[in-house]
């Protein structure tokens, strides 16, 4: 398939590739949003567009442009989330909350 110039354009517009932001990922120009978030957001906490943008400040163009990189990048980013999930676990694994052991002492557990 080749690429339409237009469609091109506006996502260029919208989505931006900074190695000095967001570790070099995807994310909307004038924001530390990455792609990967707003896909995170809609696609399995089944956020809706239009929530997307009432709770972020953004654009309906802004946020449909992530979606549709997304969706041409799908696998790629998908394997981004999988490892930021694999860091999570591992830093809370290594680095228990404060509170919830304060809590656990409280309790007397």
């Amino acid at each position: 398939m080749t690429e339409n110039p237009t469609t091109a354009a506006i996502l260029d517009r919208h989505i931006v590739i900074d190695p000095d932001i967001c570790h070099g990922q995807p994310h909307l120009a004038g924001h530390r949003i990455r792609v990967q978030d707003i896909a995170v957001w809609h696609e399995r906490l089944g956020m809706g567009v239009v929530e997307i943008c009432a709770d972020y400040g953004l654009s309906l163009a802004e946020v449909y442009a992530a979606l549709a990189y997304y969706f041409d990048y799908k696998d790629e980013i998908d394997r981004d989330i999988a490892a930021d999930q694999i860091y999570f676990e591992a830093f809370k694994q290594n680095n228990p909350s404060l509170l919830q052991e304060k809590l656990k002492t409280l309790r007397g557990r």
